[in-house]
């Protein structure tokens, strides 16, 4: 019975993390994407002048910011411009790339 218990919640948690892992971007992809952001952001997205780090910046928030940007509830003309030409997955694979530095 334990056993069983113990297969289940297995199978449960390697379904979650796979639900999550596709859910993620593909930080690879994110890099080559990221001369998009490095004009206002920096070179490593350690942020320049008045606009902020994105380094290290948490994965779903970025993304959350970014799909607030394309919606337009969240308001910054350059970054409205930006994202509005960018699908779902270029966003999810900036944030993932962003998400893996310090």
């Amino acid at each position: 019975m334990l056993r069983n218990l113990l297969v289940v919640l297995a199978a449960c948690a390697a379904l979650g993390l796979a639900g999550t892992a596709s859910a993620a971007g593909d930080a690879a992809a994110g890099k080559a994407l990221e001369k998009k952001c490095s004009g206002c952001h920096g070179a490593n997205g350690e942020g320049k002048g008045k606009n902020p780090p994105i380094a290290g910046m948490d994965y779903d928030a970025h993304v959350a910011a970014m799909e607030e940007y394309k919606t337009g509830k969240r308001k910054h003309a350059m970054m409205e411009r930006l994202v509005k030409g960018m699908s779902d997955k270029e966003i999810q694979d900036l944030a993932a790339y962003y998400a893996t530095l310090k």
